[in-house]
């Protein structure tokens, strides 16, 4: 009897042992960029600095999961300033998916403050490959996941961003027409040098530099004026949608809220995390395969990436007074925009410039009417909305600037320009042959 129970509890190991599968590739890969946003809110980056997270972790995840997929190419290599990546041995078995985990979050580890909220689930991922795979190929693919990934960083190692951080403050000029710290806190310029970081695929931080902004003047004919009279005009007869496109759209990771004499701080969604997550929809919409979902990522990134630096670059060149200040002085002492307004100059704008670059490229990769449930922030503000195409999304994201009372028109028509050339540049130079 006991010899028995013996056989027949083995015989149970043993198929437990040959039920257990690999998990998802492509799910897989959706759940780690899921896990870097949720640490990207917690730490309260700016977007700009976001934007270099993602790009460096998502392409160490494509190089090393591109090689799953005889032939597809190293996009490293088509990008400035990084050196050949790492190879597999031939002849020699990986899980490339558990290669791909490793890459990004060895470079995640050096690029984020909340190390211990990621570690149960790094250790969760590596436990089911553990479980499945033989011990040589789950240690290669962990070597050789690492050292795509210290390749990669070693790329960010001299990408400007260690010495930027030493900058002094920007506090702005009392210059008629220039920017200068906005109520209610009155924050200091965020990233004022950030057009001193290495671009991805640009050739250099103003290869797309708009036309200037309208010239300052209190003539009431003038460009200017009107533009500001429009703002104005604006938030003073905002409609119910137009207060939803617009808080829809906010992506403020910091927005300061006061009660009182007390301050507290609601962490949200960057707008480059919104649209890391549009890119998450589209590759699941489309039932991308997994390298194919790993190029989504990266490429999103890195237009999202290029973008700020462009953005960035016009910023603090025309260093442009925002609305509330001008508004205040020559309408109403009392104003505030709907939304709360980032501490850094008008023109061009950012959310602009963004999101009409990753939407470029997103419609390069699955093409220009794939309508999608917007669900990105649902569990953060609660908000969902449905689009008709990557533009489409884009085109709403930069007019609920307007609608915010923080953007004139021309700043946001100037950045989806901007925006739509990074984006071009960046499927020229990466998709084509």
């Amino acid at each position: 009897m006991k010899k028995l129970s013996m056989v027949l509890w083995l015989g149970l190991v043993l198929t437990a042992c040959k039920n257990k599968s690999l998990p998802d590739a492509a799910t897989v890969l959706h759940q780690n960029q899921d896990e870097l946003t949720q640490v990207i809110i917690y730490d309260v980056f700016s977007p700009p600095v976001s934007s270099r997270i993602y790009v460096y972790s998502s392409l160490a995840s494509y190089e090393a999961i591109r090689h799953a997929q005889p032939g597809a190419p190293s996009i490293a290599a088509r990008l400035h300033g990084f050196k050949p990546m790492p190879e597999p041995e031939a002849g020699k078995s990986y899980n490339y998916t558990l290669a791909a985990t490793e890459a990004f979050f060895t470079v995640v580890h050096k690029v984020v403050f909340s190390l211990d909220s990621l570690k149960g689930y790094e250790a969760s991922v590596r436990k089911q490959f553990q479980d499945v795979l033989d011990q040589e190929t789950y240690d290669r693919s962990i070597a050789f996941g690492a050292a795509v990934g210290k390749a990669v960083l070693e790329r960010a190692a001299s990408d400007g961003y260690a010495k930027s951080r030493g900058k002094e403050k920007f506090l702005g000029s009392h210059e008629p027409g220039k920017w200068r710290p906005t109520p209610p806190d009155y924050l200091d310029g965020v990233e004022w040098c950030w057009n001193t970081m290495k671009p991805m695929a640009l050739d250099s931080a103003s290869q797309f530099k708009p036309v200037p902004p309208p010239v300052y003047s209190t003539d009431t004919s003038s460009a200017f004026y009107q533009v500001v009279k429009e703002v104005y005009d604006i938030s003073v007869g905002l409609t119910d949608e137009q207060k939803t496109i617009a808080r829809y759209w906010d992506d403020n990771p910091f927005v300061i809220e006061h009660s009182g004499h007390m301050m507290f701080a609601n962490k949200k969604i960057t707008p480059g995390g919104h649209w890391m997550g549009i890119a998450a929809i589209a590759a699941q919409q489309q039932k991308a395969d997994p390298v194919m979902t790993a190029k989504t990522y990266l490429l999103t990134a890195a237009a999202l990436y290029d973008g700020f630096i462009a953005c960035w670059d016009e910023k603090y060149r025309s260093n442009l007074v925002r609305p509330v200040t001008v508004i205040n002085e020559w309408f109403d002492k009392k104003w505030m925009p709907f939304l709360q307004t980032p501490p850094f100059p008008e023109y061009t704008s950012g959310h602009s410039t963004i999101t009409a670059a990753a939407a470029t490229v997103l419609t390069a990769l699955y093409g220009d009417h794939i309508a999608f449930q917007d669900t990105s922030d649902l569990r953060y503000i609660g908000m969902q909305r449905h689009f008709n195409s990557f533009h489409e999304a884009a085109a709403e994201a930069s007019i609920s600037r307007v609608y915010g009372g923080i953007h004139y028109r021309t700043g946001v028509d100037a950045g989806a320009r901007q925006g739509k050339q990074v984006g071009e540049w960046l499927v020229q130079k990466v998709l084509k042959p």
